[in-house]
């Protein structure tokens, strides 16, 4: 059996199409705000909420949350403007406060998965929770269509709110001066990045989720000049990422998040080498 033939093969399962469909908006909807944070040097938030976003994972598995989006959405969206306030003016600065959150959540998690775990294999749920190995494949209908609703809505809001997101990210200091808070959109990123963070821990695991964000931002940088073209070419480049690591791991059986997260790294390399020689406008 060829490649085509065992694609189309797994493809008559709807787990597969499901896994397709997710990692694809998922992707897309990382990549709009993965400029915003990159230029901001806003870029390690996506990792330290992703682990946040793991310890609330265990929180919810402790508590016997079947959909652990019920728990882990909200406290992510909190922790995601509480960080947002700890970069102005705070005793803790957002660094360190990131820094802190990050290794705490990551440590509570693991301890609670490990204590009050029914499960025989606590390395291979830890795993398969950071790297995203399996929890893609598993997902259910009403999993799909939570993810088509939110990445629906980031993307509206992307698009509706795109002039004030440009403004905010080059110079929060103009949008200021003209009246109007520039508080209430770094909220609004703050907010779509903590939602695109859980959804990501579907596809890539809570620690490869920030990759998912930086990478093809860097590369689309390295190439083109232009905010709106960066956008556009980080998103072209994160869905094609996304679609051809799913598509490798089915035919070469490895692991989806890592796949993905490797075609990202290929292709910023590729575009770093070809951003030397020629870069566009």
């Amino acid at each position: 059996m060829n490649a085509v033939d065992t694609l189309m093969f797994y493809l008559q399962y709807s787990f597969v199409r499901y896994a397709i469909i997710v990692g694809v908006l998922i992707a897309l909807c990382s990549s709009l705000l993965g400029v915003t944070l990159v230029l901001k040097r806003y870029s390690f938030i996506g990792d330290g909420l992703s682990h946040v976003a793991f310890g609330a994972m265990a929180v919810a598995s402790v508590m016997k949350i079947t959909d652990y989006t019920v728990l882990t959405l909200p406290v992510t969206v909190v922790t995601a403007i509480l960080l947002l306030k700890a970069g102005q003016g705070a005793k803790i600065k957002g660094d360190a406060a990131i820094a802190m959150l990050s290794v705490s959540a990551l440590a509570i998690g693991y301890m609670l998965m490990n204590i009050f775990s029914s499960s025989a294999n606590v390395s291979g749920d830890v795993c398969s929770t950071l790297f995203g190995s399996t929890s893609i494949l598993t997902l259910t209908d009403s999993q799909v269509l939570l993810c088509i609703i939110l990445s629906f809505a980031v993307i509206v809001m992307f698009v509706l709110f795109y002039n004030r997101i440009f403004a905010v990210t080059f110079d929060e200091n103009f949008i200021k001066s003209t009246g109007v808070s520039a508080d209430r959109y770094n909220l609004i990123i703050s907010v779509i990045i903590a939602v695109i963070i859980v959804l990501g821990m579907n596809i890539v695991g809570s620690l490869l989720i920030s990759a998912l964000i930086i990478f093809p931002a860097l590369s689309a940088m390295s190439l083109i000049q232009s905010f709106k073209g960066v956008v556009i070419c980080s998103s072209i480049i994160s869905v094609l990422c996304a679609l051809g690591g799913i598509i490798i791991s089915i035919l070469a059986v490895t692991p989806v998040g890592s796949t993905i997260v490797t075609c990202d790294m290929v292709v910023f390399i590729i575009c770093f080498l070809i951003g030397k020689v020629v870069k566009l406008s």
